[in-house]
């Protein structure tokens, strides 16, 4: 396995006296898809938040190359090269494509920009976010506003404005959710694409699409880890198929 990007340590995370997350222990490599699955309420979503610094753990530990970054602002967690995806759509349905990824593309500028200077000037930032739409098969599309895209169009473009942020490590939110059949290939092929370069966490309700994307699947029942490993020893393990799969899997 590649150098391992992102990492945890016994994470946890409490609300009152429920265990939404407990201790939970996986590593994601750059070069490989480390999906999660799990029922509804598995903590899939409690456990994204954390990594993302948008909910500080109740213990464990949190590595990003090496360093401890537990309990990171969200902000901070991005600047040192985390991009995540949400659940539900969240780009600026009045804005261009362009413009969606160009804002996602200043937030890395090293400093404020000058109120009275003109956007399309800063020449980096423009070439950032005309790279992101292209990595994210948006390349045509730049100058159509996001509430003319389709739904899967939309999804994409979430995803481009995550890489003009330049990350090393993607976590990604049900990136397929509502997506019919050929949207969902689309996606499923961006994922691809961008693990070369990448350490992706997915977090993923469409099995199909698991099954063909990850090189690493965790399962999650209750917030506890069931199972860990590649995907056919997953796909073959009875206590996920009870617990999660369901028996036809034993069948496919």
């Amino acid at each position: 396995m590649a150098d391992v990007a992102l990492r945890t340590e016994g994470l946890s995370r409490f609300f009152g006296g429920l265990a939404a997350v407990s201790d939970v222990s996986l590593a994601c490599a750059t070069g490989a898809v480390h999906a999660v699955i799990g029922p509804n309420g598995a903590g899939k979503s409690t456990l994204i938040n954390m990594l993302s610094g948008d909910l500080a753990p109740s213990g464990g530990r949190i590595e990003l190359f090496g360093e401890d970054v537990t309990g990171l602002r969200p902000e901070q967690v991005s600047q040192r090269g985390v991009g995540r995806s949400y659940q539900k759509t969240n780009v600026f349905l009045g804005f261009s494509a362009f413009e969606n990824c160009r804002l996602a593309a200043q937030s890395r500028l090293p400093t404020s920009m000058r109120f009275f200077r003109r956007v399309e000037r800063y020449e980096e930032v423009n070439r950032a976010a005309e790279r992101a739409l292209e990595a994210a098969g948006l390349g045509a599309r730049g100058a159509v506003v996001a509430a003319a895209l389709s739904h899967g169009e939309q999804r994409q473009l979430e995803v481009a404005m995550t890489l003009a942020t330049r990350p090393k490590v993607l976590l990604l939110d049900e990136p397929l959710a509502g997506m019919g059949a050929e949207e969902s290939a689309r996606m499923v092929a961006l994922i691809r694409a961008l693990r070369e370069r990448h350490a992706i966490l997915l977090v993923e309700h469409d099995m199909d699409a698991v099954f063909a994307v990850a090189d690493v699947l965790t399962v999650m029942v209750n917030g506890n880890v069931l199972a860990s490993g590649a995907p056919a020893q997953i796909r073959a393990n009875p206590e996920v198929q009870q617990a999660y799969l369901g028996e036809e899997a034993q069948h496919e």
